[in-house]
This record gives structure tokens, C-alpha cells and sequence, in this order.
């Protein structure tokens, strides 16, 4: 594995040459496009119809993918709702951002997908899903740059249930989302509708309930699907989806006693750090299927990159999507070595903030996946992806290849830009 410079290549991935968009009329490539964020809070890739899961749990997501540019290898930055949306929306990692836990302030100084679309002529709206992002109580600054941040929870008092208090179902975000757009579909808009369904505790609401009974997780992923389809009908409807770009990603995954962990935040390895991650460009009509390995952290740069906006200099991700077809980007199914080795960076410092233990830090680089713990370790995702066989003792060199990359790369991420 090579050591990671602080100026990393571009890793540019087609989507219109590739992906078989449709020509663009005059009429609608002269309006800017919309832009749809989704959110999945606390869902697993391997959930995913689109990504291989048999479940049967994700149809209208699926029947998205097959419009869109699929990453099959993305990674969260933080197993935690806020401090991994702080990246998603920021293009920068942890310790540039400051925001590690709940509550964290997003500062004014960093670079904020909605402030830069806002200045650049879009209505910014958010609707989100759960207390963990509003701005007033543990999100704060995630406000900025939006006319409408539609949050309004709080601390749940006696009588009431959590979904009156500390989160809203998904039928209910997309109902006030849905609202807002009837008065704002003219466009452009950036619209960010994040569905906390899935986090614990699992209570789907009928037929979900009843129908997975014995895996109420499924239940909330199910469901979580029927209301994504319910917004992609929407914006059918209403004449949007054509001239929309459209990402869907979770925020991090979710643990059912893998490696010892219960829900999530405090361990590094896939089942809480693997996410969904996919883009329907504007008039994408076919599916490509990416396996270089990316992180949320790239998801405002290539979000600007395709509304041809420049990407600040302070983002530290890359961008992912491009309507040019340079030489060195990837088509389907295509690996380079450069491009399949691309490292990820994650980390979580919950255990320690909460506990006073070790914070934790993970590097994927090649076949590996390295993690900076108290006992070191270190797997052979190639040979051995659930991550139960540590080699760090065996395979020392790997490892300590693996330090060295991640401890230049976390000196460099805290002062300079990628």
C-alpha cells in the first residue's frame, strides 16, 4: 500500500457518458437542476435490494438504482447522526470539522452544501426526522443557509410517545416536505428530507409491524422504502424527477451483536460504517455500478461538481460525478489499481467522550481494514469480510503500513485540504 500523499488524484467516476443519459434538450439543460438529498438514518448496506440483499425489503429504492450511479464500497466517516451528517454536508472529515458528537457546533467558517446553494440562487429546505438534527437542540449551525429547517422537537415529557416528541415517522417528514414543494417546485431547490425510521427502537407502524414481527428492523427499513417511493411517485407527479439530482445515502449502519456491539457508535466496522450510496443525475435513465471505495464525505463535492459549481478549496472529499469523460475515469464494472485502493478514513470518539474509553480510528486501504484500538487490528476483507480474524500480530508490515498511512493522513487532514 502506498503512502498517502496530502494531494490525492482526482478520482473522477462518468455518470452521463456511462450511465446512458439522455440528450439533453436546450430548453431543460438551460435550468438549473433540482437537488434532493435523502438521508436513511441507521441503514444497513446489506439491506439493500440494489446491493445484493435478497430480503425483498427495498423495492422502490431498487427501482431507483436502476437509474442511477450505485458506489457499492462507500463508508461513512462516523457511526453518529450528527457528527456524520456534518461530514456528508460539509465535504470535510472530524477533525477539520469539529463536530464528533451530538451537539458539537457546525461553524460558520466551513464549507455548507445548502449555504453554497442558497447563495447560488436555490431555496434551501430542510425536513428532518429526529431530535439528534435540530439546530436548537444537538445540531446546532446545521441551520445555516436554509429558509426552511423544519425540526421543532423536543425532550419527551410524560404521556406522549417518541413520535411526538423525539422523532417523526417518515410518512410525516415527507407530508411537510410534500407541503413546501407545492409552493416551491418552480425551482431550483435543494430540498434534504432525512428519515429516522430505522434507528432503535424498531417500532414500524402497519403492515410493517405484523408483517415483521420476528425482525422489526426490516420492518423500519420496509417501511423507510414506502416512503421513499411515495416521494419519487411525488416528484413524478409534479414534473421534478427528470430535472433532479437526486442522492440517497444512510448516514451510518446498525449492529445486531457483530463484534460484540448493540446498535451503534462506538466500533469501526462494516456493519455500521458500510452505507448505501447512490445519485440519480438529471435525466439518468440507466444504472452504472461503481466499486472504488468512497466516503460520505465526498458527496457535496460531487453534488457541486455536477451542478458544474465550484467545490471551495476547504472541502477535503472528491468529487464523484462528472458530464465530462476524461481519460482517467472509471467506466462500469471498471477498477484501477489506484481507484480500488483509494483509502477511507473513519473514526468514533463516542466511546470515549461517553465512557472514557480509547477513541477509535479505521483505515480501509486495499484488501484491509485496519483499526487503531487499544489491541490493534487488522483484516483481510478479501479473504475474511466479517472481520473475525485479526492479523495485526501475524502480518505486522501490513499493519504497520497501515498506521503510518492513516497517521500522516489524519496530520495532514487537520491543516490542509485533499
Amino acid at each position: 500500500m502506498p503512502v498517502l500523499r496530502c494531494s490525492l488524484s482526482l478520482i473522477l467516476v462518468t455518470a452521463y457518458a456511462s450511465a446512458g443519459a439522455s440528450p439533453v434538450p436546450q430548453s431543460a439543460a438551460s435550468r438549473p437542476p433540482n437537488v434532493i438529498l435523502i438521508t436513511l438514518d441507521t441503514t444497513r448496506a446489506d439491506r439493500m435490494g440494489f446491493l445484493g440483499s435478497n430480503r425483498g425489503l427495498t423495492p422502490n429504492l431498487d427501482a431507483l438504482a436502476h437509474e442511477a450511479t450505485v458506489f457499492s464500497r462507500a463508508y461513512a466517516q462516523v457511526p453518529l447522526t450528527t457528527p456524520s451528517h456534518a461530514a456528508i454536508l460539509t465535504g470535510t472529515y472530524p477533525q477539520f470539522n469539529h463536530v464528533s458528537y451530538m451537539g458539537d457546533p457546525l461553524g460558520k467558517g466551513l464549507p455548507f452544501l445548502p449555504e453554497i446553494l442558497h447563495r447560488n440562487g436555490y431555496k434551501t429546505a430542510a425536513f428532518v426526522g429526529a431530535l439528534v438534527l435540530d439546530p436548537t437542540k444537538l445540531a446546532p449551525g446545521f441551520d445555516q443557509g436554509f429558509d426552511v429547517y423544519d425540526a421543532g422537537f423536543h425532550r419527551r415529557r410524560r404521556g406522549e410517545d417518541n413520535y411526538h416528541s423525539l422523532e417523526r415517522r417518515g410518512e410525516e417528514v415527507l407530508s411537510r416536505a410534500s407541503a413546501w414543494l407545492s409552493k416551491h417546485s418552480a425551482g431550483p431547490f435543494f430540498l434534504w428530507i432525512h428519515l429516522y425510521d430505522p434507528h432503535d427502537p424498531y417500532t414500524p407502524p402497519e403492515p410493517y409491524r405484523t408483517r415483521y414481527q420476528a425482525d422489526p428492523y426490516d420492518g423500519e427499513i420496509a417501511y423507510t422504502d414506502f416512503v421513499v417511493g411515495r416521494l419519487i411517485s411525488d416528484l413524478r407527479k409534479r414534473g421534478l424527477f427528470e430535472n433532479s439530482l437526486i442522492a440517497v445515502m444512510a448516514d451510518h449502519g446498525e449492529a445486531f451483536g457483530e463484534h460484540g456491539e448493540k446498535h451503534h457508535g462506538i466500533f469501526l466496522y462494516d456493519e455500521t460504517i458500510h452505507v448505501p450510496l447512490l445519485f440519480k443525475l438529471p435525466r439518468q435513465h440507466s444504472a452504472t455500478k461503481v466499486e472504488t471505495r468512497v466516503g460520505l464525505v465526498d458527496v457535496a463535492p460531487s453534488i457541486l461538481q455536477a451542478l458544474h459549481l465550484p467545490v471551495p478549496h476547504a472541502m477535503q472529499g472528491q468529487a464523484l460525478l462528472s458530464s465530462k469523460t476524461p481519460d482517467r475515469m472509471l467506466r462500469p464494472g471498471q477498477r484501477s489499481d489506484s481507484s480500488a485502493r483509494r483509502a477511507v478514513y473513519s473514526e468514533s470518539g463516542y466511546g470515549h467522550l461517553s465512557f472514557g474509553w480509547s477513541m477509535l480510528k479505521a483505515w480501509r486501504a486495499g484488501n484491509y481494514l485496519y483499526v487503531d484500538a487499544p489491541e490493534r487490528e487488522l483484516y483481510d476483507q478479501a479473504a475474511d469480510a466479517a472481520a473475525t480474524h485479526n492479523l495485526a500480530s501475524s502480518s505486522k508490515a501490513v499493519a504497520d503500513t497501515a498506521a503510518e498511512q492513516m497517521a500522516e493522513f489524519r496530520r495532514c487532514n487537520a491543516v490542509c485540504n485533499f
